[in-house]
């Protein structure tokens, strides 16, 4: 089979062109549904982190609900009950898992 690709790299009848085109094609393919996705999510989450505030109801990547109570630049401080508090980096708070609890929250039952 490298056998093959190398004669159609070689090959000077217009195969080295269909080669690059497809090999081209595909690349913007794996960009356009991989990396572009990822990159706006990893973009979407940073934007989250830096807007958060005191009072929010978030819920961190392990599944713990809270309120902020406390913030700083690495750090959020989570009430998670009357009193009961926890520190965790800010980088451990989901936003997918905070957004879907407050929507839940919101939703009539």
């Amino acid at each position: 089979m490298n056998n093959n690709i190398l004669y159609i790299l070689l090959d000077g009848q217009g195969g080295n062109l269909s080669f690059l085109l497809t090999m081209g094609a595909v690349f913007l393919v794996m960009y356009f549904f991989m990396m572009r996705p990822q990159q706006k999510k990893q973009k979407d989450q940073k934007k989250f982190l830096e807007e958060m505030k005191k009072g929010d109801s978030v819920v961190t990547i392990g599944g713990l609900h809270g309120k902020i109570h406390e913030l700083d630049d690495l750090t959020v401080v989570l009430e998670v009950d009357r009193g009961f508090r926890l520190k965790f980096d800010r980088s451990s708070i989901s936003m997918e898992a905070s957004n879907r609890a407050k929507k839940e929250a919101e939703t009539p039952a």
